[in-house]
């Protein structure tokens, strides 16, 4: 019997920089990432073309440089024969991640961050803009791939309802709510993508997370601070809790669709 054949598209939050073992230093791709562990559980083909930093337009048409490498769209590799398409993508089209690390970064400055500028400001692109994008890479995946279900698996939940600042998170409240309303943006395209693509659907990671975000018990993302950007640890990743619930919640979701 042919193997069920997935293919992994996406950023750092699919890819999984901080997971040991890295099974491409310059994507920051981990073998214990959530698609990777998805393939194991199904005991499918895999094709990880996830690579740290993307944005969509990475994904559907840009090459992308990363550690020293170059790499071509994601899509260009995309097999024609892939069964389901996992995406995680679009909080570098709106310098989420990057933004909110720079602000954290900013704290540790004392009063000199007084003088020097923040990102907490409007999103490079606005909400019509990301779900277009969204929207150019789902009809090119259904063109390369048109048998396989495409699972837009949203971001994990980084400020939560409890998340409470400078004490979880290295922002002021003001920040925090700057980043959270990103992070909804960001939820909307992806809810707003798959209304009007029947080949599509979304894996509501975020609601799911909540509970799970910064200050909570088990959180399923990284913190920040100084030390662990010295170690290689990214901040505000999933982690691999996080991963895993990830391909747990997708595996749940492909034998119901069975």
């Amino acid at each position: 019997m042919t193997k069920l054949h997935i293919a992994a598209l996406g950023s750092s939050f699919a890819a999984g920089p901080s997971i040991e073992p890295i099974e491409n230093k310059a994507a920051g791709r981990s073998t214990r990432n959530y698609a990777h562990q998805l393939a194991e559980a199904l005991d499918a083909q895999l094709t990880d073309l996830s690579v740290s930093g993307a944005t969509l337009l990475n994904v559907l048409h840009d090459k992308q440089t990363m550690g020293g490498q170059t790499f071509d769209a994601q899509l260009d590799h995309l097999p024609a024969d892939a069964d389901i398409v996992t995406l995680t993508c679009g909080g570098n089209d709106l310098n989420y991640i990057g933004g909110l690390v720079y602000d954290s970064l900013l704290s540790y400055l004392g009063p000199l961050k007084k003088v020097v500028p923040g990102q907490t400001k409007d999103p490079p692109i606005q909400l019509d803009e990301l779900r277009n994008r969204f929207l150019a890479v789902l009809d090119k995946i259904h063109d390369i791939a048109p048998k396989a279900k495409v699972y837009l698996v949203e971001y994990l939940t980084i400020i939560g309802n409890d998340t409470r600042p400078w004490l979880d998170i290295a922002l002021t409240a003001e920040q925090m709510k700057h980043y959270a309303d990103v992070a909804v943006m960001l939820s909307t395209a992806y809810n707003d993508a798959t209304k009007s693509r029947s080949f599509a659907e979304i894996l509501p990671v975020a609601r799911s997370s909540n509970e799970h975000a910064l200050g909570s018990r088990v959180p399923w993302v990284e913190g920040f601070n100084l030390s662990m950007l010295m170690r290689g640890v990214a901040p505000y990743h999933p982690n691999l809790a996080g991963h895993t619930a990830i391909a747990e919640m997708l595996r749940e979701r492909v034998s119901q669709n069975k």
